[in-house]
């Protein structure tokens, strides 16, 4: 199948394939392991640019981030991209994850401030022998291992604790100085949220990727509480299109991947050409969307071609 022939359409002209990545958690039961495992298999034949593996503070969840990266890279062909954060942890401490990632093969770290010890909304402290900002996170890691790719977040709506927006910016470009080459957007939902924040991005001189994070909501109310608290503003049109619908699991689905759906292919229209999804480690909605986009499993593509 040609980029032509995969393009996704709106009647008039054609759009070229977009590029797409994935995130997932590590899992902390069995149960949650089986159901990672079927997502990254259902997905995988979708040939993602990567992969990503959240990372949070302390040593068990850093060992299962650890773990699913070198299944990933054991068992199938994707790449993987490491998250890593500045929480809870030395200088060496961090340093020696970064070399044990790349032992193994790793060659793209996702570098994050990382939330608060005590939970979102608490007041942030750092490690007094460790990476004291996510600029300082990168310059370590590239410092360390120069050809280790290193991607960082963006804030739509601005960092919740960043002073104004050009605070906040200046710490993306403190993040880019230190040698980030890719920025992946908190979640936004307002498509106009993320074309004024690419204004101000490169009015600064910024000019890289900045990938818009897209979060299919399979369920909108803990979804709501949870991007809330990050920052990100729930539109009232949103909420309305979830109302009444707390018990209806199968119909929130079909509305879910309508609303996440219509979001990605505007954002596809209007020129952008690469997405980042969060899974939520289930890969029933995220599929649907980028087969919307014209993305088909390599398999798919071989008979159609």
């Amino acid at each position: 199948m040609t980029d032509l022939a995969s393009a996704i359409t709106d009647g008039h002209s054609a759009l070229i394939r977009p590029k797409i990545s994935f995130e997932f958690f590590p899992p902390k039961s069995e149960e949650m392991d089986r159901t990672l495992w079927a997502s990254i298999e259902r997905l995988a034949p979708l040939e993602p640019n990567f992969v990503s593996v959240t990372y949070g503070a302390g040593g068990s969840t850093r060992e299962r981030t650890h773990a699913t990266i070198a299944r990933i890279l054991k068992e199938t062909a994707l790449l993987p991209a490491a998250h890593l954060t500045c929480v809870g942890a030395s200088r060496g401490e961090i340093d020696e994850v970064v070399d044990r990632y790349h032992e193994v093969g790793v060659r793209h770290i996702v570098a994050l401030r990382g939330d608060p010890p005590g939970g979102i909304g608490t007041p942030y402290s750092t490690h007094a022998e460790g990476y004291q900002s996510s600029p300082d996170l990168v310059a370590g890691i590239k410092k360390r291992h120069p050809d280790i790719e290193v991607s960082v977040s963006a804030y739509p709506e601005k960092h919740p604790e960043s002073r104004d927006f050009d605070a906040d910016i200046d710490m993306l470009q403190a993040k880019v100085d230190a040698g980030a080459t890719r920025a992946i957007t908190q979640v936004f939902f307002d498509n106009d949220v993320y074309f004024r924040y690419l204004d101000r991005v490169r009015a600064r001189g910024i000019d890289i990727p900045i990938v818009p994070g897209i979060m299919p909501l399979h369920n909108f109310k803990q979804a709501r509480g949870f991007v809330s608290r990050n920052g990100t503003s729930v539109p009232n049109w949103l909420a309305e299109k979830f109302d009444g619908l707390d018990d209806d699991p199968e119909t929130r689905k079909l509305v879910a991947a309508t609303v996440a759906a219509g979001q990605v292919q505007k954002l596809a229209k209007h020129g952008v050409d690469t997405f980042h999804f969060y899974t939520m480690n289930r890969a029933d909605l995220v599929f649907a969307i980028s087969h919307l986009l014209g993305i088909r499993p390599k398999s798919v593509n071989k008979v159609a071609a």
